[in-house]
Order: C-alpha cells, then sequence, then structure tokens
C-alpha cells in the first residue's frame, strides 16, 4: 500500500484550545457582525488606533529600553484582551474593557504609551455593554477622575493631565450615542422582521381556510357521486353516467373557483401594499399618512396596488422626502388616488417608473396626472372608472384625519 504524499493529507488542525478561544459566543460582537453579512474581523479595524502605542515617544521621552521590554509585554496582552471581547458574551465584555483600563492606569508612571490602553477600554466599555448610557457615561466619569489622580501624583504636565480625559470623554460620548442608535435600529428591525411574520403567518392561515372552504365541501361531493356511481355500474348504467357527469361538472366548477381563488391569491390588495409602502418609506425616515381604501373591484385594486408600489420606490430613490400622503376618494361611479410626498419635486419627463404607471392606468380606463414644482414636492392624481355594479362609499372628506393620524 502507497503511503499517502505529504500535500495529500488533512492540514493540521488547531489545538482544541485554541479553537474554543477563537469561537465566538452566539451573542458575541464577531457573532453579531457573522449574523450581519459582516466580515468577521470589522471590529479589528479599530487597532490602527493602537498606532499611538508606538508613536507616543517621539512627542515626549523617546524610545528607551524599558519602553521597549513593556511594550513587548504588554502589547500581546492588550491584544488578547480585545480579542476576548469581541469573542466572549456581552456579558463578560466588561470585564475585558476593565482590564485595559486598569493596565493602562498600572503602567502610567513609567509607560506613556499606556495611554491608548485605557482610552480604549473607556470606548470598548460602553460597546460591549447593553445597560444604561446614564450608567455608562457615570462610570466613564469614574474613570477619567482616577485617570487624573493618578496622572496628577505621577507628574504629568497639566495639558496632558487636561487632554487625555478630555478626548477619552468626548470619544467615549460619541460611541455611547451611537451605540444607543444601533440599539434602536436593531429593535426596529426586529419589531419589522416580526410584522413581516405576522402577515405572512395570517396569509397563510387566511389562504387555508379559503382553500378548505372552498374545496372541502366540493371534493367530498365530488367523492360520493363517483362512489354512487360505481356500485349503479352494474344495476342502472343510465344512473352511473348520469352521476359521473354530475361528478365531472362540479369538477370543472370546483376547478374554476380554484383558479379564481388563486387569481386573488397572487393579486396584491391595496391594504397590504400600503402596509409594505409605509414600512419601506419609514426605513427611509419617511412617515407616511394614508386613508383606508373603499371596497373595489379585484382587477382596479390590482392595478392601482401596482401603481402604488412604484409610486413609493420612486419617492424612496428620487424625492429626497420626509412625508408622504396617500388618499382616496369616489365621487359617484370614479375612483381617485392621489400619492403626494414634499421631497423636492422637479419631474420634467415620464421615466421607466411613471410611464409603466401610466399604462397600468390606461389599461383600466382611467387617467393619471402628475404635478411636480420644483421644491414642492410631486403629486400623482390617479381616476379609474368604477363597473356600475360597484358598492357606493361615502366620498372623503376634506380635512379628515388620515388613518395613521387617528391611531392613539
Amino acid at each position: 500500500m502507497i503511503a499517502p504524499r505529504a500535500y495529500d493529507r488533512e492540514p493540521t488542525m488547531l489545538p482544541r484550545w485554541l479553537s474554543s478561544l477563537l469561537r465566538p459566543a452566539p451573542d458575541s460582537a464577531v457573532a453579531d457582525n457573522l449574523r450581519r453579512g459582516k466580515p468577521a474581523w470589522t471590529d479589528a479595524v479599530h487597532l490602527l488606533w493602537t498606532g499611538w502605542v508606538f508613536f507616543t515617544p517621539m512627542f515626549g521621552g523617546g524610545y528607551s529600553l524599558l519602553w521597549l521590554w513593556l511594550t513587548l509585554l504588554t502589547y500581546p496582552v492588550f491584544l488578547a484582551l480585545y480579542a476576548r471581547q469581541l469573542l466572549s458574551p456581552r456579558r463578560y465584555g466588561p470585564r475585558y474593557a476593565l482590564a485595559m483600563v486598569a493596565m493602562g492606569l498600572a503602567l502610567l508612571p513609567w509607560y506613556p504609551s499606556g495611554i491608548s490602553y485605557f482610552i480604549f477600554g473607556c470606548v470598548t466599555l460602553r460597546v460591549c455593554r447593553t445597560g444604561s448610557a446614564w450608567r455608562y457615561l457615570a462610570q466613564l466619569v469614574a474613570l477619567n477622575a482616577a485617570f487624573v489622580a493618578i496622572a496628577l501624583w505621577v507628574g504629568y504636565h497639566w495639558q496632558l493631565v487636561v487632554w487625555i480625559p478630555s478626548m477619552a470623554f468626548i470619544i467615549g460620548v460619541i460611541i455611547n450615542v451611537e451605540s444607543t442608535n444601533k440599539d434602536r435600529d436593531a429593535a426596529l428591525q426586529l419589531s419589522q422582521d416580526e410584522v413581516r411574520r405576522l402577515a405572512a403567518t395570517a396569509e397563510r392561515e387566511r389562504i387555508g381556510r379559503d382553500l378548505h372552504d372552498l374545496l372541502g365541501h366540493t371534493l367530498s361531493l365530488i367523492t360520493l357521486k363517483l362512489e354512487l356511481s360505481r356500485k349503479l355500474f352494474d344495476r342502472d348504467p343510465e344512473r352511473a353516467r348520469l352521476e359521473i357527469s354530475e361528478a365531472e361538472a362540479i369538477a370543472r366548477q370546483a376547478l374554476s373557483e380554484v383558479r379564481s381563488a388563486v387569481t386573488g391569491i397572487r393579486a396584491s390588495d391595496l391594504a397590504a401594499e400600503l402596509a409594505a409602502a409605509r414600512l419601506l418609506l419609514e426605513c427611509q425616515h419617511v412617515h407616511l399618512h394614508y386613508t383606508p381604501p373603499p371596497p373595489m373591484p379585484v382587477d382596479i385594486e390590482r392595478g392601482l396596488a401596482l401603481v402604488l408600489r412604484e409610486a413609493a420606490t420612486n419617492i424612496v430613490r428620487h424625492a429626497d422626502a420626509h412625508q408622504a400622503w396617500v388618499e382616496f376618494a369616489q365621487e359617484g361611479r370614479m375612483l381617485s388616488m392621489q400619492v403626494r410626498d414634499d421631497g423636492r419635486g422637479d419631474v420634467q419627463a415620464d421615466g421607466n417608473g411613471l410611464t409603466g404607471m401610466r399604462e397600468r392606468v390606461a389599461a383600466l380606463r382611467g387617467t393619471m396626472q402628475v404635478q411636480s414644482a420644483r421644491g414642492q414636492g410631486t403629486t400623482v392624481a390617479v381616476q379609474v372608472p368604477l363597473p356600475a355594479t360597484s358598492v357606493a362609499v361615502p366620498t372623503t372628506v376634506v380635512g379628515a384625519p388620515l388613518a395613521s393620524e387617528a391611531l392613539p
């Protein structure tokens, strides 16, 4: 038997203890980056700030053998603490940040480069903590007060004593605001995901109920007809053929109803499209006000839903707006939908989006007008005729509160 060549063998695996140390915890910063689609080493770019460890001697004291030995001893420890902070569960993160702060303060009498460790610890203490922002600010004040006391005791120049705490506090406040906004964005994303999940669950339940109501009785009736025809096949062929023909007619009717139901399921209804438009616009910091749509035929509702989708997309891409409105009204047999925003306006020509909207409105035998003065936003007004059998609804009262504003 020929022994495998060296390059055919499996690569040497890392030691088990090292693999366990490098494995990120499920709630660690590295795991959070991986869930968001970011590289695992994203936070490692902040290590560029540690260049001040090597630049500090240039501004006073100069490079010495003591500085070299302390750098060789402490910088690997700092890297290990920072790595553990990123890989460990968030509840353990503050202990590594405080260890950086303690190491920086302990080195102040002999190693001014340790100030970088102190600032890193102060900043990352907020990044790894999910508690109150005010609690972090209180900790930041206490840590900087300890730095001032030790620096004055060692004999640091007063300018350095003022500058370092000020810089640490300012950077800490900025990181505090960014972390708070990040937590709010994460909560908003979770709520949006929950809304989508609940909407999908409700839609599946509705489809299940519709199919059960539609097919349950029909299939049972077909089964009974076929069983009866099988029993009558030898004794009464004419009656058996009649039962089979009736079962065939019922099956054809059921097929037609299923096709109609599938068409309705595939069609986008205005209520769902309004909810999707609001979700899309809110993600871009555009608040959407809207009135509930009145009852209308399925084909008109489907066309207006697609027009609304394109209008919301145009607001996100081009309007640079802060608010948007969608209003419905009916006068006689004419149904109108108006989509407007407070963006920059100045739409000079129809692009692909507006052209497609006009084509959809024309297919409904309606009209569409676009008003877009510079600096006054854009208004898209659509009017479509309703069939004579449509249910009349009251005309929208001018000045009535919109649906989103009437909610508590």
